[in-house]
């Protein structure tokens, strides 16, 4: 069996961790690739790593396209190809008249949730204005929510399965950034990535509201790597890329901007 007690020992996800593990000690005594619920960025980061470490596993993750936040990750003994095994992953589409009445993520949000699913069954949901908005879901419960999923807000929608082919996703805007620096604190990196002061940034660290590699870090001094992932909501994301030292013996940096 897995290490469990090692591996969720610095875990800051422990419950969602714990549950990804028994899949994957599932998928080891049945020789069957089983899949999790869907995860958030810092569960499925942390997943990753740590199973990334073993031998005797390994892992495939999608949301349904390339970008998605939330994915559902696929776990299979090493000895069994994963690549011809598909993620279960459906598309519903929610439509509406919401041109009066405007509906949000977390309208759409509620509203699923509303039916009775838990958070663990429901990926994005990609809001279309007043048209209502899609989302990705588990294929069992894509019935259930043609027939459950009948008004959101004071709107009535119709809630039917889509291709997931027909979703309608926003390719994110990259902006490509060079900055010099004394060092390579997160607070001045982040600060120059986003666009904001570094005084600023500094409240947003400390207020626990900036994540490296989905890890919450509240210290500005904190030094980052090339390849860390920062990431604030609401203001997107920011890859550190390459790094090299100028004659005058500062960091010059590439950042890319995903927004």
């Amino acid at each position: 069996m897995l290490p469990k007690e090692d591996i969720l020992k610095h875990s800051d996800n422990k419950e969602a961790l714990s549950k990804i593990i028994d899949r994957a000690e599932q998928a080891i005594r049945t020789w069957e690739p089983v899949a999790t619920d869907f995860l958030s960025p810092p569960e499925l980061f942390e997943a990753q790593n740590a199973f990334n470490r073993l031998t005797d596993i390994h892992t495939l993750a999608s949301g349904g396209y390339p970008q998605a936040e939330r994915q559902r990750l696929l776990i299979a003994c090493s000895e069994i190809p994963l690549d011809a095994t598909p993620i279960p992953l459906a598309a519903i589409s929610i439509a509406g008249n919401f041109l009066f009445d405007t509906a949000s993520h977390r309208d759409f949000l509620g509203s699923l949730l509303g039916t009775g699913l838990v958070r663990a069954k429901v990926g994005d949901i990609i809001v279309l204005g007043e048209r209502g908005a899609q989302a990705i879901v588990v294929p069992e419960l894509v019935e259930f929510l043609t027939t459950s999923l009948t008004q959101v807000r004071s709107v009535p929608v119709k809630t039917q399965p889509m291709e997931m082919s027909e979703l309608r996703v926003r390719e994110p805007r990259r902006k490509e950034i060079t900055t010099v620096e004394a060092s390579m604190r997160l607070d001045a990196l982040a600060s120059a990535g986003f666009g904001m002061s570094r005084s600023k940034m500094a409240d947003m660290i400390t207020g626990g509201d900036v994540r490296v590699n989905w890890k919450p870090i509240t210290q500005s001094s904190h030094t980052v790597q090339p390849g860390d992932l920062i990431a604030i909501r609401g203001k997107g994301r920011l890859e550190i890329g390459e790094m090299s030292i100028t004659k005058k013996q500062r960091y010059r940096v590439q950042l890319t901007r995903l927004v």
